[in-house]
């Protein structure tokens, strides 16, 4: 599944999916067994059941859930005839729910349906259902004690005071020298030939042949990736530079850039050039900047069949 890729960033929209599923599948049950009542009523009739007549206010604190979406369902079983709202005999100022005689006979024939329910859920979850039951508590204990959004916002700060890193390449990078340029070549061309061979073997095309592998991190995470790929006799193509598209701005490709010159500085090359696209407008304006000037012919035997603009860096 899409969402599962996403990890934390999409947690909230799979628990939704996941609860609608439940709320769906029980409702299908109460409805195939008779019962008079709906999935979504079942926190509050049970907890009025159990603790008998509550402000909302205490029933939205019991089952976790707003106030407002208390105060809107309970308007609901009010007109199923399974709830009324009274007077406090203890605050007359103020309203309390409690269970009416229907909402009572309702729940007290559910036992066999609960217990099906339980049994059912066993059945086609397995342990994963109780391993989820146990997340869940433990995830409502951890928010109790450490408010999620604080914990967010904390680490962004965190975050802003974090600088780009530049590092050479790592057998366990390898995998993201793939993933960042498949990014990009997948969202405005494909991926050719020549580069699925230089993914499938970036140690023996590159480093073997006298290139380099550069990474962009930041804060521990790989942002980005380039290549100076050695041509020979001191000529070097600038390729495969390609930054996460969730973090522009960052100054990951312009670092990726000089890292990749000095080196080719260093190493004394008499030549250095690079294949794009005239797509890649704000990728050519980068290089431009940095020293590489637009030719005005494609460059012989190009490697690649997207390429329509060469630059040679000039300093």
């Amino acid at each position: 599944m899409y969402l599962s890729s996403l990890r934390e960033l999409a947690l909230g929209s799979r628990l939704k999916a996941l609860s609608d599923h439940f709320y769906q599948a029980v409702d299908e049950v109460y409805r195939a067994c008779g019962a008079g009542i709906e999935s979504r009523w079942f926190p509050v009739l049970r907890f009025l059941r159990d603790v008998g007549p509550t402000t909302v206010t205490d029933v939205a604190l019991a089952i976790g859930q707003t106030h407002s979406a208390v105060s809107q369902l309970a308007d609901r079983l009010v007109d199923a005839g399974m709830v009324v709202r009274q007077r406090d005999p203890q605050d007359g100022r103020r309203s309390v729910l409690a269970l009416t005689d229907a909402g009572e006979r309702a729940l007290g024939a559910l036992g066999p349906v609960w217990l099906a329910i339980r049994r059912g859920m066993a059945e086609s979850m397995g342990p994963r259902g109780l391993a989820l039951l146990d997340a869940i508590d433990g995830c409502e204990q951890a928010l109790a004690s450490r408010p999620l959004v604080a914990a967010i916002l904390d680490q962004r700060a965190a975050l802003t005071r974090e600088a780009v890193q530049v590092v050479p390449f790592e057998p366990a990078l390898s995998e993201h020298f793939r993933r960042l340029n498949q990014q990009w070549l997948e969202r405005y061309f494909r991926v050719e030939d020549v580069d699925r061979a230089l993914f499938a073997d970036p140690e023996g095309m590159v480093l073997a042949q006298g290139g380099a592998i550069f990474f962009a991190l930041y804060a521990g995470e790989v942002v980005g990736t380039c290549a100076l790929i050695h041509e020979g006799e001191g000529i070097y193509e600038l390729s495969k530079m390609g930054v996460d598209e969730n973090y522009r701005g960052l100054g990951a490709g312009r670092a990726l850039l000089d890292a990749a010159i000095a080196d080719y500085r260093a190493r004394g090359g008499t030549e250095l050039f690079l294949e794009s696209n005239s797509k890649l407008t704000k990728a050519l304006g980068m290089y431009q900047r940095a020293g590489f000037v637009l030719q005005p012919a494609l460059r012989p035997g190009s490697h690649y069949e997207r390429a329509d603009v060469y630059m040679v860096y000039q300093g």
